[in-house]
């Protein structure tokens, strides 16, 4: 299979994300989830298909292939992690994190982006008391100012 542009990334993660709160993804609900219109997820179908990712027949419901849904599982769980990322440990806002991780997912490297999960779980499941620099760091962005020092 050859690599996939952004914009078939995108039709590919938002099939598996409907599929994942509907009982079927349709074309008329790619299209709304992706604010495209109707001709551009049948093109998009066709191009995942030639690929072997999806399985759509003609006004019929669209299915993930095997590998549709490996790949699929890939992109969501990379959007995912930035996601989180960018709003859990950067203070960015929810919106402007799930919008910079869908920028992001298409062209982080597999290898900067495994380090980023490893970061994100250390920090997840480290005690907060080892880890204050957080807050010394969201109190940095919010003020401009580092705070206070206290020295035990």
């Amino acid at each position: 299979m050859n690599t996939l542009t952004p914009s078939l990334e995108d039709y590919l993660e938002a099939i598996f994300v409907t599929s994942l709160t509907e009982k079927v993804a349709r074309v008329k609900d790619i299209a709304k989830f992706l604010k495209v219109k109707t001709p551009s997820v049948i093109e998009a179908l066709k191009t995942l298909s030639d690929k072997g990712l999806v399985v759509h027949e003609k006004y019929g419901y669209i299915e993930l292939t095997k590998e549709g849904i490996k790949k699929a599982k890939e992109i969501y769980d990379k959007h995912k992690a930035l996601s989180k990322f960018f709003h859990k440990i950067l203070g960015v806002d929810s919106d402007t994190a799930v919008r910079d991780a869908c920028q992001i997912e298409h062209h982080i490297s597999k290898k900067t982006m495994n380090k980023l999960i490893k970061l994100i779980k250390f920090i997840e499941t480290c005690p907060k008391e080892d880890f204050p620099w957080i807050s010394r760091f969201h109190y940095f962005v919010k003020t401009g100012k580092h705070p206070e020092h206290k020295e035990k």
